[in-house]
């Protein structure tokens, strides 16, 4: 039997049964003989959980290898959707030019799409998305889930919050600063004219 990586549970199972099969057919067999390998040999390609599940199948329960491939695709069908799930939610990061409640307001909308995240993965991942070159709310709050590692969405939720107003103070003091700056010179040209 040549070597097949050994599958432990976590990744795609349909492909490690590509992989088993594409090897098992390459060897001289007979097509009588492929089918009694695939089904006799299959055990020897699993590892940790896996084997496990494997070992606990009930003696006689599986009459075909297309059996065995259904059952097991059915068992670990969860581990691809969970490391898909894990690394869709990791890849959402904020922008430079981003403030902070764009940013939010982007996570939570992918974050909504993915089927259920544990809040623990959405913490993590949302503390590694935040750029802190691009507002200084984002820094001091990066900087504050690190100190204080947040475990809980509720516990980023309330953090973001208040550097969120603090932000919109902050741009809403700039943006009305730079109306006063434009409208000086109207507002002079009306006192002079009123007098």
């Amino acid at each position: 039997m040549p070597d097949v990586p050994k599958y432990d549970g976590t990744s795609d199972p349909q492909e490690h049964i590509t992989t088993y099969t594409t090897t098992v057919k390459g060897n001289d067999l007979a097509p009588h003989e492929i089918e009694s390998v695939l089904l006799k040999k299959f055990g020897e390609t699993l590892t940790g959980g896996a084997l496990t599940w494997y070992s606990l199948l009930p003696e006689l329960s599986i009459d075909s290898f297309v059996m065995l491939v259904d059952s097991f695709i059915k068992s670990h069908t969860g581990a691809r959707n969970v490391q898909a799930r894990k690394a869709d939610i990791f890849i959402i990061a904020q922008g430079e030019s981003k403030l902070l409640r764009e940013f939010v307001t982007r996570f939570q909308k992918e974050r909504m799409l993915l089927p259920a995240v544990p809040d623990q993965w959405a913490a993590e991942a949302f503390t590694k998305g935040l750029n802190p070159r691009s507002s200084d709310a984002s820094q001091k709050l990066k900087e504050s889930l690190l100190e204080f590692q947040a475990t809980t969405w509720a516990d980023v939720h309330n953090r973001y919050e208040s550097k969120i107003r603090i932000e919109d103070d902050h741009v809403g003091f700039q943006s009305s600063t730079k109306g006063w700056e434009k409208n000086r010179g109207k507002l002079k040209g009306n006192l002079d004219t009123d007098r």
